[in-house]
């Protein structure tokens, strides 16, 4: 596990360890030992994935406090642009966002700190994104803003995006919770 480069305080892209043989391939999207080298905290409690079809958008999602987590995001197979919006009030980045290619040749990782909305894009069908968080998925949390609603131009003709999300208040509505803390 490699550190590549951090675009906002605490958000981090990094190059999961892979070993291509005749056999195929081995990818290690989480190493706590080489995150600890890095400093790099993150005791996972929960582990999912989504499979979604080319075109379709998820996000902007998070989960407020008292169950606010960090994410670690990867792509097993196909390809996302991955999209994070910094919802910490006092931050030096707050209310701008960032995306990040994430897909099954390259292998990036992305480490999602606290206070991030968070959504992709696929690309390709049958695009498979991991989700590592440091606590459990809790409804009564659950929570996003609006998948168009800050400024981000998404890639996409005819996005395939959920009610839910669609229903979602914007960015502009939001009175967030979070805090930034160097």
């Amino acid at each position: 596990m490699k550190f590549i480069k951090e675009t906002m305080p605490g958000l981090k892209l990094l190059q999961a360890f892979k070993h291509l043989d005749e056999r195929g391939e081995f990818v290690k999207t989480f190493n706590g030992v080489a995150f600890n080298k890095m400093g790099i905290s993150i005791d996972p409690k929960e582990i999912v994935f989504s499979i979604s079809a080319r075109d379709v958008v998820r996000g902007m999602h998070f989960q407020t406090p008292e169950s606010d987590h960090q994410k670690l995001v990867s792509c097993a197979a196909g390809a996302i642009i991955d999209v994070v919006v910094d919802l910490r009030k006092g931050s030096p980045t707050f209310g701008e966002y960032a995306a990040f290619e994430l897909n099954d040749e390259n292998r990036h990782v992305l480490l999602i700190p606290r206070g991030f909305a968070h959504g992709f894009l696929a690309l390709k069908d049958q695009s498979l994104v991991t989700y590592c968080t440091d606590t459990g998925h809790d409804p009564s949390c659950d929570s996003g803003i609006r998948w168009n609603s800050f400024g981000y131009d998404w890639p996409v003709q005819n996005p395939i995006v959920s009610d839910k999300d669609q229903t979602l208040i914007g960015l502009d509505e939001y009175q967030s919770p979070f805090a930034y803390s160097k």
